[in-house]
Parts: structure tokens; sequence; C-alpha cells
């Protein structure tokens, strides 16, 4: 039996009282997962982005790890929500124009000293202090840097269209802003570099365009880090008193790890390691999230329909964005249909072993919008299912 049967055979096991569609996490994987990236990021602290696992149970299993101190969140709502529930450390990973929230922000003592949100325009100064509604209390304010790496003076540009923040000196620029400003504390920086942490280097079938990939990458790493350096120093010299750089990715921890300017690393797909992080060389990770879906049909030989499916991921639309057919091996969609919203039908040999009422695991494409589909996640302990726990959606929180 191979490795992947076995764990279809204990998923099956573990989840045979529940009705698909039904997701779940493997303990046993998210905690290998967990240790993988602490050892990657080499005695750096990794602040888990919420994003990738949306879900408040899993989010403190993994903070009372060694190696984990802090969360990235990626709305003000969901920020204050989690510092309600008595996360104290949360940095808001991309600007908000969100105005309830920063009144309340700004009028709440607790809030405010456990969340940082991100700036990179004076525009968003002056939004937030027209949002106070006469609260007092001051607003931690991390400034993001562009990390694209940019060719040919300008003309060709790798990465995503984030910060306006680019250069050191433009850095510099918007920290004596944030520091003549009353009402805000600048106490850090963040560096998102996705086009190394979020781009696989290794493509099936395509080795040229994978080592192109490869060399774009170890030039980028390079030009950051330099340039990564240069802001951080020229930064502390306005603020001297800064708490954290963050940088990284779980594509990249190690690389963003050697880093001597970077203080913390962020990281929070590896956790539950989705499909597109199959086509790494920089990690193995063992996926931990999937979801099942039943055998409703079965149109004819080889063929097996199940229930939904159709569970697209965000980003640039391509077929790494949809989920997998994982469980049992050998099924494979058919291409006049893909996955569907209501049914998916399945070719392979497997589907004749397939009865009605069986469980066909996937895995989706990007971490936590997985858990947009599910109110639960079953956690997975051998072949048991030890305790169930609600998503955001679950919690009745859908930030976005």
């Amino acid at each position: 039996m191979t490795v992947r049967a076995a764990d279809r055979a204990r998923y099956d096991r573990a989840t045979a009282h529940l009705d698909a569609p039904v997701a779940i996490v493997d303990l046993e994987a998210f905690d290998a997962n967990a240790d993988d990236l602490v050892r990657r990021a080499a005695g750096k602290p990794i602040r888990v982005a919420s994003k990738s696992v949306r879900c408040r149970g899993l989010l403190e299993r993994v903070l009372a790890r060694d190696g984990f101190a802090g969360l990235m969140s990626f709305t003000l709502a969901e920020s204050l929500w989690l510092a309600r529930s008595g996360f104290d450390d949360v940095l808001l990973a991309y600007p908000s124009a969100d105005r309830k929230g920063y009144a309340e922000l700004a009028g709440d003592p607790k809030l405010a000293a456990a969340v940082t949100v991100m700036v990179d325009d004076l525009a968003q100064l002056d939004l937030i202090d027209a949002a106070r509604q006469g609260g007092t209390e001051v607003v931690r304010v991390c400034l993001e840097l562009d990390t694209s790496f940019k060719l040919l003076g300008g003309r060709v540009r790798v990465g995503a269209r984030r910060s306006p923040l680019y250069s050191a000196a433009q850095v510099a620029e918007m920290a004596r802003a944030v520091v003549r400003r009353p009402g805000f504390e600048l106490v850090g920086i963040m560096a998102y570099e996705g086009h190394i942490a979020g781009v696989g280097d290794s493509l099936a079938g395509r080795p040229v365009r994978s080592r192109a990939i490869r060399l774009m990458q170890a030039a980028a790493r390079r030009e950051l880090a330099e340039r990564r350096a240069d802001v951080v120093r020229a930064v502390r010299a306005v603020a001297p008193g800064l708490e954290f750089v963050n940088g990284g990715g779980t594509g990249s921890v190690q690389h963003t790890a050697a880093e001597d300017a970077v203080t913390e690393i962020a990281a929070g797909s590896g956790l539950y390691v989705p499909r597109l992080f199959d086509n790494y060389t920089s990690f193995n990770g063992r996926p931990a999230a999937l979801f099942a879906q039943p055998v409703v049909r079965r149109p004819g030989v080889g063929i097996v329909t199940v229930l939904g499916g159709g569970y697209p991921a965000s980003g640039a639309p391509g077929a790494d964005r949809l989920p997998v057919p994982y469980l049992p091996e050998g099924l494979r969609y058919d291409p006049q249909e893909g996955p569907g919203e209501v049914q998916t039908p399945l070719l392979g040999s497997p589907a004749d072993d397939l009865l009605i009422g069986d469980k066909v695991w996937f895995r989706h494409a990007k971490a936590g919008e997985l858990c947009e589909r599910f109110a639960e996640l079953h956690l997975v302990e051998g072949d048991s299912v030890t305790a169930t726990v609600p998503t955001y959606r679950g919690e009745g929180q859908t930030f976005l």
C-alpha cells in the first residue's frame, strides 16, 4: 500500500461517521509542517499569516509552539476581532479604508496596543485621523516596502503591485512623516517578496521555464537583500525604536531568515501545504488540509460524479487555481466540464471501485480559502477525529 493509499484509508475510517462534503486537517502533518518552518527560520520568530489558516483553534495551536510569535491579519475588522479574542500581537498586512474600525482602534487602549496597521501613503494617515471620532489612542504603524524586481530601468517588473515605496529614500521620507505626526507610532517595516516566496520553481514538464524562474529568483533575492538592508538603515536613523522588520513567506523562509536586516518571518500556507506548494525546490511539506466530496452518480465505466467541488482559488485564472482530485490516486477532471458548482464528473480507472456515498478527497489550491467553503474543520489524529473546530465562516466571520 502506498503512503497516499494508507492516508486515504485513515481519512475514510476517521470520517466514516461524517457525511461529505467535509474538510479535515491532519494534525500530524500540520505539526510536522510547523516544525519544518521553524527549522528553516533558523531561530527567527515566525509571524503566522492568518489568511492562510482562517481558524482560531489552529492559530492558537501553532502559536503555542516554540518558534512562532504574532499574527499577520488581512483586514482591520479581522484584526480587531482577533485582538478581542485574546491575540495580543496582530499586524494588519494590508492598508484599510475601514473608518468604523479605525474609530474602534483609536478609542480602545487594548486594541491600540495589540494591533499594528499598514500604511504606504500619507492619504492613509489622513483617513485614519478623520475616522478617529474623538479616539485619542496612539495608532501603531508599519510601512510596507515594494519588493518587486525591476529590470531595464524599470521597464520590466517582476512581482506584485503593492506599495509605492520602493527606495530607501522613499521609505525614509514616509517614516519621517509618521514620526512627525501626533497620534501615530512607527514600529515596523514589512516587505513581502511574493515573486520569490509564492512562485514555484519546479514546474512539472517545464524544465526551461523552471530554470528561468530559479535564475530570476536568485537575482531578485540578491537585489532585495541589499535594498532591504539600505531601507532598514535609513528608517532606523529616523525611528531608532523600530520593533520589527518582517519579510518572507512559506516559499522563501530560509533565504529571508538569512538576511541580518530581517527580524521575523511571515508564513502560513506552509502549515496546510495546498497544491500550489507542490512545485518548490526550497522545501517539501506534507498536505495537511483536505476536503472530501461524496460520489452521487456513476454515469458509466470509468466515470463517477461527486457533489460540488468547484472551489477555484484567487489569482490569475488558470488550471493551477483549481482543486485537484487527490485520493484515490488516478482520478482526473473531464476536460469538457472541470470542477463544477454543483457536480463534478471524474474520470479514471479508480472510478470503477467507488460506490455511491464513497468519499473522494481533494486538495485545494490556496491555503486559507478552503475555510470560506466550510464552517468547521475536523482534526484527524491517526485514524480518528479527535476534535472539530469552527473556521472563521463557522464563527460567522466573513471578512472579505
